[in-house]
């Protein structure tokens, strides 16, 4: 921190367990994460190449490097991942996990219909080469999970070897722990809450309204997920009580 004040809440340290910041990188530029890193790198945990943008981004393994340089580890999206595994190429996923070097891998069926007992059996294959973040919930704002069902999915993933288990809500945060206007499934989220540890879970809160509402439920160190890189900071004072939103909310609390 540049100067002192009082009554401000302590932050994990990386690496951390708890309070991290997962980064979508939707296809930033080599430039442009060199830009992002000089500013937010000391704040951003781990980054993900949103959905399968990676198929298609230019000098991947140039960018790939800059991470790494960093310190901050990157994992594919998971539609990349579901990719592989609707065209029975999951042999070849495995394979380009290694020749890419990737520490960390995200298990999802977002996007496809998947047996519960097959995904977390790609978690456990997956999880003797890579550190797994599989994903909960549906792209398809049509699709409600019932909330026993967000509970036994979570506790089954994370049984299986899951790091964190993620909330989904894609990058505009208007499905699964969300409604299309953005606004949270209070009471879906406060029951997860009941039977998973808050520090299992990377809830998925790309509007600043989520991330204050998750803030001012489970406190600074909560782990949230896809922030736009130029969100980091902004996302940093809200986690700090010095933002608007959250400016009162942590003073004589500590």
């Amino acid at each position: 921190m540049n100067y002192t004040l009082t009554q401000i809440p302590d932050r994990t340290v990386k690496p951390r367990q708890s309070g991290l910041t997962m980064v979508m990188d939707k296809g930033l530029s080599l430039r442009e994460v060199e830009d992002f890193l000089s500013t937010s790198a000391h704040y951003t945990d781990i980054v993900k190449l949103g959905w399968a943008t990676s198929f298609v981004t230019p000098k991947l393994t140039e960018k790939l490097a800059i991470y790494r340089s960093a310190n901050i580890p990157v994992y594919f999206g998971g539609t990349l991942f579901e990719a592989f595994v609707v065209r029975k190429q999951f042999d070849e996923y495995r394979k380009l996990l290694d020749r890419y070097g990737m520490e960390y891998a995200e298990v999802s069926d977002g996007s496809i219909d998947m047996a519960q007992d097959d995904k977390c059996d790609y978690i456990r294959q997956l999880a003797t080469q890579v550190t797994v973040l599989s994903e909960v919930g549906s792209k398809d704002e049509a699709k409600i999970i019932p909330p026993y069902k967000w509970i036994q999915l979570m506790k089954s993933e994370l049984q299986a070897g899951a790091w964190k288990v993620i909330g989904e809500a894609r990058e505009g945060g208007t499905v699964g722990l969300f409604r299309s206007s953005g606004e949270v499934r209070q009471g879906l989220v406060e029951e997860i809450l009941t039977q998973v540890p808050s520090e299992s879970v990377l809830w998925e809160a790309p509007q600043k309204e989520q991330q204050v509402w998750f803030v001012k439920l489970l406190g600074a160190n909560v782990n949230v997920g896809n922030i736009a890189p130029h969100e980091v900071i902004p996302l940093e004072t809200i986690r700090l009580g010095l933002r608007g939103d959250t400016f009162t909310h942590f003073l004589d609390k500590l």
